[in-house]
């Protein structure tokens, strides 16, 4: 009798023993319905805000613009970028008033429904969706003017008539009365008397009637800022007791819902059951393109399975906290995430002669190339005494001379496989309006003419005759994954052959913000991708009024000159042609010898996807486009379970010494019970 519970002890723990070893695969996504249209991808470190007043980089907007819908977008095929009708019935042409003034009237469609929350009350799981109107819009357009949020691009609303004087209203009354403050920020607006330029009549048409000209306004309504938004949310998350902020908990009337939201972990979206284009299906930005730019239909890109057919076509999209490239890739090869770019230690492997390599494309992988309208920096702080405006033409040449140093090429070359090309202007050369042919005498490397330079501010050979030292300067990044630092580091080589003593600080991103914002820093690696395409989209970055340190617009940089501001309020108002093309390059030389930046590169995209994510086109700008992509999910369970069998052979081996080992002693031990 003891003999049999021995074997069937053994039996027992050897059939565990097989079955954990066996059981265990590195699928982490084993809780996901493999039957489910979901898209994964990662996201590389965790959000500081998604509230669509405040959130103003790429990683925050690949998920509030899939919650946030806009009143305008962009035709996913079409280049030239093309603007289309979103949440508004038609792109509204500019009415000129006969003062100076323009008003733009948006015809809003009916039906647009927000997100199923509980904000909304007893009933926000019903059947009758909190419906979004005018005045959603006018709210959200208020709440850019509130001088309570971190609004980074005021500027450019600004030119909407009364917008100032409400911000100046909020100041007031919450100086006068601080219990003004604690009320709904509704009621606090509505005491304030709103925006004059912003007119809500009825429910589906709003006006918006600007001080003077300002074509660029169209673009600003096709991005989160004038998204609408329930004031019922703002006031519910607010952060008290067990509520969240408003910032982590989206509330919005796009193609998704967030159903789970870890900033650390992961983030889930599902589609929203209330979304206009459920019951809208033909709207322009429901529905799938009937055509687009040369070459899509011979990319697949318009395939009749397709063509004109309702959006969204995925279910579920999973972003998981991914921090460090190697990995991200990795899982991408293993089909764990669908789409990804490619690694510099792997470029070699994945690329071949421009081409995908023969492997890569045997796997069912897809390569798209594109000049990105985008472009990375080194910037300087110009509130800083040493190398920012404070120090005159001495820093001015220092900034120079460290301009000339750098080897914008070579560093392509090393450090990005070649993707991309030297940038010599603020602006892309993709964007129309960057000067043709422009070369910045400040972007070649002239190492003898930066020490002439350097000699000249008073750093002959990089010494500081305040303690005969190197010259010692600070440059921040955020980059914490493995060899995050190395790129920086060749900077900091190239300004040493000046002589020039440069230590890098390396912090997380919301640590680097932070130091941002209270001018703790000199010098830093930046990059903008174009919201719109329009060359104020980047001359803007560098106007007064977008001052991170007087504003908190993104002018990080801290730049300021007169001239280019004068230069900049004309450009804004001239149609494109020859004229403003004038006044650009005239900004542009202010740029090129002020030297607030040293344009490093506009990038060229490599983009990876797996043949069981469709419809995919790199769009270039910060707008993500998963609503019009498809997921075979049946190909990817089975070409996962085909690249990621389980080995089994150590589990038999571990089986094997199990019962070597254990087996005897087990009879052993019974025995000498008997």
């Amino acid at each position: 009798m003891r003999r049999a519970i021995a074997a069937r002890c053994a039996g027992f723990w050897l059939t565990g023993l097989l079955a954990l070893a066996t059981g265990c695969g590195n699928n982490p996504y084993a809780e996901a319905d493999p039957a489910v249209k979901i898209r994964f991808s990662p996201f590389a470190t965790p959000h500081r805000t998604l509230d669509p007043a405040e959130a103003y980089n790429v990683t925050a907007h690949e998920v509030t613009g899939l919650v946030y819908d806009t009143l305008l977008e962009y035709h996913y095929l079409k280049r030239p970028y093309t603007l289309i009708p979103g949440l508004a019935k038609a792109v509204p042409e500019a009415e000129a008033l006969g003062d100076g003034r323009v008003r733009y009237r948006f015809e809003i469609r009916e039906g647009i429904g927000f997100g199923p929350d509980p904000c909304f009350g007893d009933d926000w799981a019903g059947a009758s969706p909190r419906i979004a109107v005018a005045s959603d819009f006018a709210f959200q357009l208020m709440r850019l003017a509130d001088p309570a949020l971190k609004v980074q691009v005021r500027d450019p609303f600004s030119r909407i008539e009364g917008f100032e004087a409400f911000h100046d209203a909020l100041v007031a009354a919450r100086a006068a009365d601080p219990a003004f403050a604690d009320q709904p920020p509704l009621a606090q607006y509505q005491a304030a008397g709103g925006i004059r330029g912003v007119r809500v009549d009825g429910d589906h048409a709003l006006e918006v009637t600007l001080s003077e000209p300002y074509p660029q306004i169209l673009y600003w309504f096709a991005m989160e800022f004038t998204t609408p938004v329930a004031h019922e949310a703002v006031a519910y998350y607010d952060g008290e007791g067990q509520r969240e902020r408003y910032a982590d908990h989206l509330v919005g009337t796009g193609p998704y819902q967030v159903i789970e939201y870890d900033k650390r972990s992961r983030i889930v979206l599902e589609r929203n059951p209330n979304w206009y284009g459920i019951e809208q299906p033909d709207a322009p930005g429901a529905h799938y393109p009937t055509e687009g730019a040369p070459g899509d239909a011979e990319a697949g890109l318009l395939d009749a399975a397709y063509v004109g057919r309702p959006l969204p076509f995925i279910d579920r999209i999973e972003m998981r906290l991914d921090k460090e490239s190697i990995p991200v890739f990795n899982k991408f090869l293993q089909g764990y995430y669908d789409a990804a770019g490619i690694i510099k230690e792997s470029f070699d492997q994945v690329v071949q002669n421009d081409t995908l390599s023969p492997e890569m494309a045997a796997r069912g992988i897809t390569l798209r190339k594109a000049l990105s309208p985008g472009l990375f920096y080194l910037a300087f702080n110009m509130e800083d005494s040493v190398v920012g405006a404070k120090g005159g033409e001495r820093a001015r040449k220092l900034r120079q001379a460290m301009s000339l140093a750098v080897d914008a090429e070579r560093w392509i070359q090393i450090f990005l496989n070649g993707r991309g090309i030297p940038a010599q202007s603020p602006i892309p050369p993709v964007i129309s309006g960057s000067p043709e042919g422009y070369e910045n005498p400040y972007r070649r490397v002239d190492l003898a003419r930066a020490r002439l330079l350097l000699a000249e501010a008073g750093y002959a050979d990089g010494i500081d005759p305040a303690t005969g030292k190197p010259l010692r300067l600070t440059f921040d990044t955020y980059e914490v994954g493995s060899g995050g630092a190395l790129d920086r580091e060749y900077f900091i080589d190239e300004w040493r052959k000046l002589g020039v003593d440069v230590d890098l600080q390396v912090t997380t991103y919301n640590e680097f913000q932070a130091k941002v914002e209270r001018l703790a820093y000199q010098v830093y690696l930046w990059g903008w991708s174009a919201d719109y395409p329009d060359p104020e989209n980047f001359l803007f970055l560098l106007t007064c009024d977008m001052r991170r340190s007087t504003n908190g617009g993104p002018n990080s940089s801290n730049f300021c000159d007169p001239e280019y501001d004068r230069l900049f309020d004309k450009m804004e108002i001239l149609a494109a042609g020859e004229e403003r093309d004038a006044v650009i390059r005239k900004m542009v030389a202010i740029v090129e010898n002020e030297r607030p930046w040293i344009e490093l590169y506009n990038g060229v995209g490599y983009s990876l996807a797996h043949d069981w994510l469709r419809n995919v086109k790199p769009f270039g700008m910060s707008y993500p486009m998963s609503k019009y992509m498809d997921v075979d999910a049946r190909v990817r369970a089975e070409r996962r379970a085909e690249w990621n069998k389980p080995v089994v052979w150590p589990a038999w081996v571990l089986a094997g010494v199990f019962v070597v080992a254990v087996v005897p002693g087990i009879r052993t031990f019974f025995r000498e019970r008997q």
